[in-house]
């Protein structure tokens, strides 16, 4: 029974240690800082692994730091897939809740940050460049320490069925600017607007308002045409940012209501203690919530009493 508890014990030490640390948890910022020290400075090999005379010359350098690092990222993986039991919800298994957080955006991430590695030296023999390339994915593993990326993936994810429908239009409008400009450029600019893949092009370069200005019409309906594929291009991909921007803005209010409540929870025998003004600290941090934002929300709340 004793080895056990101890070994609850040390499971939820890993996992706090691991996770994004608390305010008091010396030990956990500690980690905290070095793994995000070691994601920008595996980011940074991976930038001058490009350049071939860096590499020719710290081959050794750059072959070390990144048996280190996968050795480190390999640990930490081990370690949050042991320990993400203490995060399981009510009446889950460990094993189901294990595999809950293998397919969870995080762990996969983690895995793709290894994986590159672990098969390049597997296979020392094959070219894996471009497999050892993609460590570059370990950008990702920022998100779990940003509160900001965070916000967005939800909020992404949230409008996910909006933001399907806005680039559903955009591809329609694509397809139809596309066969249009075909039909009255092909005569003339056989070599730009031979075929409807080739009028693609300009379609995704006008539509985006990008406008390279390598490909464009000379007939006078092919310009006409071009015309009013720029003006719903225009209105076409301003469609997402509406989306996005009112996604953040109910996002922040939802937010903003979470504290509100909790902070009337806390008022009703209308003292905040030390404890509880810890917590609304807490909260504030994990809602992603500015001191204006805090300060606002508290004053209307005063107001309203």
């Amino acid at each position: 029974m004793k080895k056990r508890i101890g070994s609850n014990f040390y499971r939820k030490r890993v996992w706090t240690l691991l996770e994004p640390a608390n305010e008091n948890d010396k030990a956990s910022k500690i980690t905290d800082i070095f793994l995000v020290t070691l994601i920008f400075f595996n980011i940074l090999m991976v930038i001058l692994e490009t350049v071939d005379s860096l590499f020719i010359n710290y081959k050794d350098f750059f072959k070390y730091f990144e048996l280190f690092s996968v050795t480190i990222f390999t640990i930490e993986y081990i370690g949050r897939l042991w320990s993400c039991v203490e995060n399981k919800g009510k009446n889950q298994s460990d094993g189901k809740a294990r595999i809950q957080y293998i397919f969870s955006f995080s762990a996969i991430i983690d895995a793709i940050a290894i994986l590159p590695s672990l098969l390049a030296f597997l296979f020392p023999t094959v070219d894996l460049r471009f497999v050892r390339a993609l460590r570059i994915i370990r950008l990702l593993k920022f998100s779990r320490y940003s509160s900001s990326i965070n916000t967005l993936l939800v909020v992404l994810w949230d409008q996910r069925k909006s933001f399907g429908a806005a680039f559903f239009i955009l591809f329609i409008i694509l397809i139809i600017s596309s066969s249009g400009m075909y039909l009255v450029e092909k005569d003339v600019q056989p070599d730009k607007f031979g075929s409807i893949p080739q009028s693609m092009w300009w379609s995704i370069v006008t539509l985006t308002t990008v406008g390279y200005g390598d490909v464009y019409p000379v007939t006078s309906m092919g310009k006409f045409f071009g015309s009013i594929i720029i003006i719903l291009g225009i209105g076409t991909v301003a469609l997402p940012s509406g989306i996005l921007a009112s996604a953040f803005t109910e996002h922040t209010k939802r937010n903003q209501k979470k504290y509100e409540d909790q902070l009337k929870l806390m008022l009703s025998d209308n003292i905040i203690d030390e404890g509880e003004r810890k917590e609304l600290e807490e909260l504030s941090q994990r809602l992603n919530l500015s001191d204006e934002d805090i300060l606002a929300i508290e004053e209307h709340y005063k107001n309203k009493k």
